[in-house]
């Protein structure tokens, strides 16, 4: 008896399959009764397609970051560079040379104030 109702549910599941390729299921007045999970699965596909288009253009601006982080930090490591550069004392000193002012040869002094009896 078991395998009687095996086959009858194999027959049956061909069938059901066979309906829904060709069509017939949507004929018959019980497709108002898969409209729920025929809508259900039209929600799923347009929520795996907007999925799929949110995760290519976050991707496309994760690169684009990616990139202009690469480009920012060449730029910063090339004004490090020059500021150290142009920090230098002797870069200083010729920059102040210009403007008429020369380098101190006589060693800076310290100038401490006694306080007395006044």
């Amino acid at each position: 008896m078991a395998k009687g109702k095996k086959v009858t549910a194999k027959r049956s599941m061909t069938r059901s399959f066979l309906e829904v390729l060709n069509g017939d299921f949507l004929t018959r007045e019980s497709a108002i009764k898969h409209l729920p999970f025929l809508l259900f699965l039209t929600l799923l596909v347009l929520s795996y397609i907007g999925n799929a288009h949110y995760a290519e253009k976050t991707l496309r601006e994760s690169e684009k970051l990616k990139r202009n982080l690469k480009e920012l930090r060449s730029a910063y490591i090339t004004a490090k560079f020059d500021l150290m550069f142009k920090s230098r004392q002797s870069e200083v000193a010729k920059a102040v040379e210009e403007m008429g002012l020369k380098e101190s040869i006589t060693p800076p002094r310290k100038i401490s104030i006694i306080k007395g009896d006044s």
